[in-house]
């Protein structure tokens, strides 16, 4: 295995490098074993157990260098300055078989600098929140960081009750921040700061080192990036819940899962975090968080770009949210191409799903298996608002050359039919709480193919029950 570790050498005044804190009886609940093969955590070079004590914390290989990144950023609206790895340590940069550099980054892993007086754990809860959903999203098409190992030990940690320690192994290309340069910007390190933007352009946009700006390049990307990530969010009906800008990556991937949701029914004002008093992170206030953010991060480069280049970047985040958000809705409704009035129908369809409670993902998945209008009206509900939608949208499909099993084959890739729903995480962590952990891995395996039927898994795709909609998920999740 050969690490590189670029982030360890190059910027050694702005982290603290310490060793983990091991779990105890560490054992193995999750691993993604295609992900492992790639970065070269074969069977034949790793054993199980080896494998294990390296992602409890128990030990680490040759090459790693463990360290707790610095950053700071904006929490709830308001700067926070003491912030950075609080409970995590990046373990190290690795090459895998392709020669792509990843970060491996271990969560969970006992105090930090940056801890704040927290105890640096994580608790199984979370922890197995993250692994499904970093893998549930990246199934689905959308830019996340990845899982690749969930270990639990029998430490007791303390939050509203007393829980069990895990760790999870987070993997992607970079853990930089918005945070990290607005650090740099608001500790007025203009010289750190250029050189950490130098860094991720050379690292991870380097096509931007052509551009005639290669920083304005470079944070003009980082807005689109933003802008087509969120517009997947909502095209797929998911809430990230903390959209802090400490918790915004560069490189616009999903990042640091807390209190995310996937919607049930169809809200959209739907609050999945319930720490979120004032429903600033509501579902359908994401959009406008994303572009407060990459405005702060705006803020951070404000020594290294004009105001006007500034200006001129962000001014380009609404059409590219705006255009990649109309493209998968007009492959969710099976529409060939986009047409003007085709956003009429969109919102006639999201106020029915919300008058008439339907569920989000579910009823896309109808209308990807059936045009038959008395089954569209069994689903929607026989009223004149369904009556008239059903036959608005049955004539605009007819107008299509293309035949309906071309149609919902189409559909059919990009409506899931397994979603990861909140009373299926929580089903799955209560029986691991008890210590079994196959629902966890059933639910995992379901979750690697979310839009093919699978035969004995219809249970995974059924509407929440009644008992769902009381769950509460804060920021200790």
């Amino acid at each position: 295995m050969q690490f590189n570790n670029r982030y360890y050498q190059q910027f050694t005044a702005h982290y603290h490098s310490q060793l983990p804190q091991p779990l105890s009886h560490p054992k193995l609940v999750c691993k993604n074993q295609t992900l492992a093969d790639y970065l070269g955590f074969t069977p034949d070079l790793i054993s199980e157990a080896d494998f294990t004590r390296v992602f409890s914390g128990q030990s680490v290989i040759e090459g790693m260098q463990p360290l707790a990144q610095k950053y700071t950023g904006h929490q709830f609206g308001q700067y926070n300055p003491q912030l950075g790895d609080g409970r995590g340590l990046l373990l190290g940069e690795l090459k895998a078989e392709d020669n792509i550099a990843w970060d491996l980054h271990l969560k969970g892993a006992g105090p930090t600098p940056y801890s704040r007086g927290g105890d640096g754990r994580a608790v199984l809860r979370s922890s197995i929140r993250e692994f499904l959903a970093s893998e549930a999203l990246h199934h689905l098409g959308i830019p996340s960081s990845r899982a690749l190992a969930l270990t639990v030990g029998d430490n007791p940690v303390y939050r509203e009750t007393q829980e069990q320690a895990a760790m999870l192994t987070r993997v992607c290309r970079s853990h930089i921040r918005f945070g990290h340069f607005e650090y740099l910007f608001h500790t007025r390190q203009p010289d750190e700061l250029k050189k950490l933007v130098d860094f991720c352009i050379e690292q991870y946009f380097p096509d931007c080192l052509k551009a005639e700006k290669p920083v304005y390049a470079f944070f003009k990307q980082v807005v689109l990036d933003t802008a087509r990530l969120i517009a997947k969010w909502q095209a797929f009906g998911f809430c990230h819940g903390v959209m802090n800008s400490d918790n915004m990556s560069i490189l616009g991937i999903t990042f640091d899962y807390g209190p995310y949701a996937f919607l049930d029914t169809y809200q959209e004002g739907f609050i999945c975090n319930h720490s979120d008093h004032t429903g600033r992170y509501a579902f359908n206030r994401q959009p406008s968080i994303g572009l407060w953010n990459l405005n702060c991060l705006a803020h951070a480069f404000s020594g290294l770009l004009s105001m006007d280049e500034l200006k001129s970047a962000l001014l380009e985040y609404e059409p590219a949210f705006i255009n990649a958000y109309s493209q998968l809705m007009q492959q969710k409704l099976g529409f060939s191409q986009w047409q003007p009035d085709d956003k009429l129908i969109l919102g006639k369809l999201l106020d029915l799903m919300q008058a008439n409670q339907l569920d989000y993902s579910n009823t896309f998945r109808q209308l990807s298996e059936t045009d038959k209008q008395s089954e569209l009206l069994s689903w929607f509900g026989a009223n004149e608002q369904s009556t008239e939608w059903i036959n608005q949208y049955l004539r605009r499909i007819n107008q299509q050359p293309m035949s309906a099993s071309e149609r919902f084959a189409n559909m059919q890739k990009i409506n899931p039919k397994y979603i990861l729903r909140n009373y299926l995480a929580q089903n799955a962590i209560s029986a691991a709480e008890q210590g079994d952990f196959s629902l966890v891995n059933e639910l995992y395996q379901v979750l690697q193919n979310p839009f093919s039927e699978q035969a004995g898994k219809q249970a995974f795709a059924k509407n929440a029950p009644e008992w769902a909609q009381k769950l509460e998920i804060s920021c200790s999740s």
